[in-house]
């Protein structure tokens, strides 16, 4: 399922003293299993953005298409519901969001509500909960209980349990540890290529950009202001720098190396381009020997 933003505005509060604009002439395109990260500093309208995804707001000009749903200013509210079982959104801190006495009520939450038997809903927790990789010792715990990495597991089960075709993250590693970021960020890569799932992911870390995304959307003041390959957004570290978007750690490194006279076949992007690279340089002095 892709989802295909065209000419899109959106306008917060139109025709009162506190409209602001917050989306302009937004034209993009988020292909079915892809992992698309969007970048852009606070204020940039990623948020904003990401809401259009799954039609928690309509554009106020513009159309967005999400599969075979087309949304425009005038769409009617009422039947759009389907569209949030297709594109679940893990919103910052989602564990926030838990509320229910067990593990397995909260995951359950969300199937129910799509009318899903208790049994189906209990059989989907248990399986969402091991696709996060907890196990059935935690279904009948209190999700309060535990740590908070653990808590934002649970939390993303219950997205999942919705069984999303495209799951959106904003900011899905923050306030965790670095351990506890790298575990997560593997986990929605599994989910990703052995579910099948498209990933979204809105980040200011642009070492998981490198790592995980194969397509990247640069946002500013509203508006797309670069997009393309990892390689080509970030060929630019000038223009990165000028931006304050901040570089990979790779290619910050490769930088000094090439200041000081190194060559590469490319900019390394992700530890592992580097060391491929590094190795390629030692080799060849070596046949210069």
């Amino acid at each position: 399922m892709d989802i295909r933003f065209e000419q899109v505005d959106f306008t917060y509060q139109p025709n009162t003293p506190f409209e602001q604009r917050a989306l302009f002439d937004v034209n993009l395109t988020i292909k079915e299993g892809s992992y698309t990260a969007i970048v852009g500093h606070t204020g940039s309208g990623k948020s904003t953005l990401l809401q259009h995804l799954n039609a928690l707001v309509k554009p106020t000009k513009g159309t967005v298409t999400i599969g075979d749903r087309t949304i425009v200013p005038e769409t009617n509210n009422k039947n759009l519901k389907p569209i949030r079982k297709k594109v679940g959104i893990v919103f910052q801190f989602p564990e926030a969001q838990l509320f229910e006495e067990t593990v397995a009520k909260d995951i359950a939450f969300g199937p129910k509500n799509f009318g899903v038997t208790e049994e189906e809903a209990q059989q989907t927790a248990a399986k969402m909960l091991h696709l996060v990789g907890l196990d059935d010792s935690y279904l009948d715990r209190s999700p309060f209980e535990l740590s908070g990495g653990q808590m934002r597991r649970v939390a993303i089960a219950g997205v999942l349990a919705m069984e999303p075709e495209v799951l959106v993250l904003d900011e899905p590693t923050a306030g965790l540890d670095p351990q506890g970021r790298k575990e997560m960020m593997e986990m929605f890569e599994q989910l990703h290529k052995k579910q099948g799932i498209t990933i979204v992911l809105v980040t200011h870390l642009m070492d998981d950009v490198a790592n995980y995304a194969d397509h990247v959307l640069v946002l500013e003041k509203g508006k797309i202001v670069k997009a393309g390959t990892p390689q080509i957004v970030f060929a630019d570290i000038d223009w990165l720098k000028e931006k304050q978007l901040g570089v990979p750690t790779a290619a910050a490194f490769a930088e000094k190396l090439i200041a000081k006279g190194m060559t590469f076949d490319y900019l390394p992007l992700t530890a592992a381009q580097l060391a491929d690279q590094l190795l390629q340089n030692v080799e060849k002095a070596g046949e210069d020997q």
